[in-house]
């Protein structure tokens, strides 16, 4: 594929000041990095910008807690985000603040062309005023029942459960989250963003493909239902940028947020003389512009952001691309079960490429949640990154090094081999372009299979020996470097790091997409060292044991009725072991699980025990998602009497501990089980 080059400009949404970075934001900023490097290695001008968001009662509130001003806790924020992103290699052209010079000129100036515009309207509205703290509660900072799906303990301004936003004098039952008082209700004045003024431009503009598709069905949702002016300003005391000319009033921070975007890419151009502001933000300008997101924010980035940019003189963005959220194990993440892991915390035990990695592996272009299972995120990383592609290298080079100081052929004998990789680049490249990066592994890892097979049929390390046979050994070796090489090219913008090492060692300059087109001919490389450790359980349950955190809880006093000998349970009669020795466990395999319609507890599983399949019902709702199950390995008891339950026939039990609710873990055998294995 050629194409001339492009000028794009990328953004990721901004992490807030008010703490730190975890895994689950990664899968964001790991997911546009590759993006971003990936048109960087193509060669195209692509920049990446991102800035911390500062602004609002939280900062206010948690620095008043801290005994510290707002910016000296932005300050450090910013300091341990940035620390943060270097290490997982997040390379940011700009990392900025929503609190900075760039940001307030720009802000002010969409705010006064908006309002000059007549998109801004004045009026006085009865808000939710605290009397403890006597102060008016921004949406975030009351609490209570959803008016559109009573769902409980929602936010004021978007309910995290139906997706739906509203005014925080809609909830049911609204409480202060500053001091838990009941909130009365107090004059304002307040100004609106006439959204309503767009509803015709939007309407196109979804439908444009800027988007994706299940966004723009969602959002077809929300305009059938009329769009209304929004709420762009929140009293004094604030942190943020006061409105111009309106003393005591502040811009919500949902407004200057974006903004954040622009005023971050402002602060390059100023840094950089080859950049114009203009020729990426103009009404007409021909750059590309992108959003990464979580789906979280889609109705502020696809409604509220392309508004108001249209509405005071800028373009909108070329697309919005949203992503679905982390899960650990199948779950929630969890500070009790140790998987809401902090960005630190997962640094001071492993390789960030290892993260890197295994999200590109997993990785495509909907908005689906995205599991890492942390099994699989081992057996992943360990079988392709270490078993399949650095094994081609550790196979060969040593060949080379010792026997040929390290001199590759100055021919190749399998040309029409080393073609096909050649040949994959386009493919791989439009999967990496349209984030598909799942696909982009999965053909990447094919080819290495390939060349792992190549070296096996081979036999380097017996050619060696035949007498006559160094020369075909060399040309075998040399072969299999330059698949190996042409692997790395494909996986740069995944694993820059590992690549930069390899490039040492392979003994050439910073490869580029390009260079898939040449060989190594005629080549002397460096001595191979280690490339990468594999993952050890140990570090993985390490990680997970510094993420827990103590919950103290509260047992209450049981006193038994008055009649009552004991309230506890008395334990069952007494079996002898060759009882439980009547329990045949068998290794199993899930090929299939899924709700049940009509249980709140059950999940249906189809159960591979390695001559036939069963089906059984187990009360493991709470705790997994059906399609993190699917291809796992469990025990289960299977001499087990079917049972007919109201859903189907149960044949058999899988082995599962725990308290209950989410905290239940079915069992995994350890590497090694085969399927049908018998338990003892």
């Amino acid at each position: 594929m050629t194409e001339s080059s492009r000028k794009i400009l990328v953004s990721s949404a901004l992490p807030y000041a008010n703490g730190p970075i975890h895994i689950g934001h990664m899968l964001e900023y790991i997911q546009t990095d590759i993006w971003v490097r990936f048109q960087q290695h193509r060669g195209h001008q692509c920049i990446y910008v991102c800035a911390d968001d500062t602004h609002g009662t939280p900062i206010m509130l948690k620095a008043q807690e801290l005994g510290i001003t707002p910016e000296q806790l932005i300050a450090e924020s910013k300091k341990d985000h940035k620390a943060d992103f270097d290490s997982f290699l997040i390379n940011f052209d700009q990392f900025h603040s929503t609190h900075s010079d760039e940001s307030r000129e720009v802000t002010e100036l969409i705010y006064n062309r908006l309002n000059e515009a007549g998109h801004i309207s004045r009026r006085t509205i009865s808000q939710l005023f605290d009397p403890e703290k006597e102060m008016f509660l921004p949406d975030r900072f009351v609490r209570g029942t959803c008016p559109h799906c009573d769902a409980e303990d929602q936010y004021g301004d978007n309910c995290d459960s139906c997706g739906a936003t509203y005014s925080p004098t809609d909830l049911i039952n609204p409480s202060s989250a500053v001091s838990g008082a009941v909130p009365v209700l107090k004059d304002s004045e307040h100004f609106f963003f006439k959204l309503q003024n767009f509803e015709e431009m939007l309407q196109k503009w979804i439908r444009a493909g800027h988007i994706q598709e299940q966004i723009a069905n969602k959002l077809d949702e929300w305009l059938e239902d009329g769009l209304r002016e929004w709420d762009i300003s929140r009293d004094a005391p604030y942190f943020g940028f006061e409105i111009p000319g309106q003393p005591g009033k502040y811009l919500y921070v949902w407004l200057d947020a974006p903004i954040g975007y622009m005023g971050s890419f402002k602060a390059l151009c100023n840094r950089r003389d080859n950049l114009n502001f203009d020729e990426y933000w103009a009404p007409d300008a021909t750059t590309e512009l992108y959003h990464f997101i979580g789906k979280d924010i889609v109705y502020f980035h696809s409604l509220f952001w392309p508004a108001t940019l249209a509405g005071s003189g800028f373009r909108t963005p070329t697309a919005v691309w949203a992503h679905g959220f982390l899960t650990v194990n199948g779950t929630k993440m969890s500070k009790s079960k140790g998987t809401f892991i902090k960005a630190r915390t997962y640094l001071d035990h492993l390789n960030p490429e290892y993260l890197r990695y295994y999200f590109a592996a997993k990785l495509n272009n909907r908005i689906d949640d995205f599991d890492l299972n942390l099994e699989d995120f081992q057996q992943r990383v360990n079988s392709d990154l270490v078993g399949k592609y650095i094994n081609i290298a550790s196979r060969t080079a040593g060949f080379i090094v010792k026997r040929f100081d390290g001199q590759l052929t100055a021919d190749c004998s399998e040309l029409g081999l080393l073609a096909e990789f050649q040949q994959q680049a386009d493919n791989i490249a439009q999967f990496y372009e349209d984030r598909e990066f799942g696909r982009a592994i999965k053909a990447i890892m094919a080819l290495a299979d390939k060349a792992n097979q190549y070296i096996a049929d081979k036999e380097p390390w017996k050619l060696i020996k035949q007498q006559g046979g160094e020369a075909e050994t060399q040309a075998v070796c040399s072969v299999s470097l330059n698949m190996f090489r042409l692997l790395s090219i494909y996986l740069k913008p995944v694993l820059p790091n590992l690549i930069e090492n390899v490039e040492a060692f392979l003994n050439v300059e910073p490869l580029s997409w390009n260079d898939h087109q040449h060989l190594l001919i005629d080549h002397k490389i460096n001595k191979f060292m280690p490339l990468m450790q594999r993952i050890e359980k140990d570090d993985i349950d390490a990680m997970v044991e510094a993420s827990k955190e103590t919950i103290k809880v509260t047992v209450p006093e049981i006193t038994p009725a008055s009649n009552a000998t004991s309230y506890i349970e008395p334990i069952k009669e007494t079996i002898e072991f060759h009882d439980f020795d009547k329990l045949d466990f068998r290794v199993v395999k899930i090929v299939k699980a899924e709700h049940v319609e009509g249980a709140d507890k059950l999940l249906r599983l189809e159960l591979d025990i390695g001559n036939e399949t069963r089906q059984v019902f187990a009360g493991i709702k709470s705790a997994y998602k059906p399609e993190s199950l699917e291809g796992r390995l469990t025990v289960m008891v299977a001499n087990l009497a079917p049972r007919k339950m109201r859903f189907g026939m149960s044949e058999g039990m899988v082995l599962a501990a725990g308290p209950g609710d989410s905290d239940i873990y079915i069992l995994s055998p350890d590497d090694g089980a085969t399927l049908g294995m018998s338990v003892k």
